[in-house]
């Protein structure tokens, strides 16, 4: 097992890697709207959904992987309402590479945020 750690994501808020690879396999834990330097991002749900994908872009390249090479993301809405919006944002990084996904709708998030998005991917 291999931890991944990037200073160009948000570091983890509690005890827990930004990701990890197992048998050429990486998985994230939940990139929320969060700069590198740990500042909530102000703004709509389509400029916290551009801020989580940045973050998930980041510790994909740094565990060798992309979002080309994602098998499965699971996305974590506050509210179902945002679907749409969410989805289109989503849809601008998954244009043609289209993986196995889950979306739910929960009752809370870390910070409040509006959306977290984890990821699957191989490493090539």
């Amino acid at each position: 097992m291999r931890i991944v750690s990037t200073k160009d994501a948000p570091a983890a808020i509690g005890p827990y890697s930004q990701g990890v690879i197992v048998n050429n396999i990486f998985y994230s834990s939940g990139q929320i709207p969060l700069t590198a330097d740990g500042e909530l991002v102000q703004g709509d749900i389509t400029i916290q959904t551009h801020q989580v994908f940045k973050n998930l872009q980041a510790v994909l390249k740094e565990a060798g992987a992309s979002l080309e090479s994602v098998v499965k993301a699971t996305v974590f809405l506050k509210k179902m309402d945002d679907f749409s919006l969410v989805n289109e944002v989503y849809a601008e990084y998954f244009h043609t590479h289209k993986p196995a996904r889950s979306c739910v709708e929960v009752s809370r998030l870390p910070k409040d945020v509006d959306v977290e998005i984890e990821v699957i991917a191989l490493i090539k």
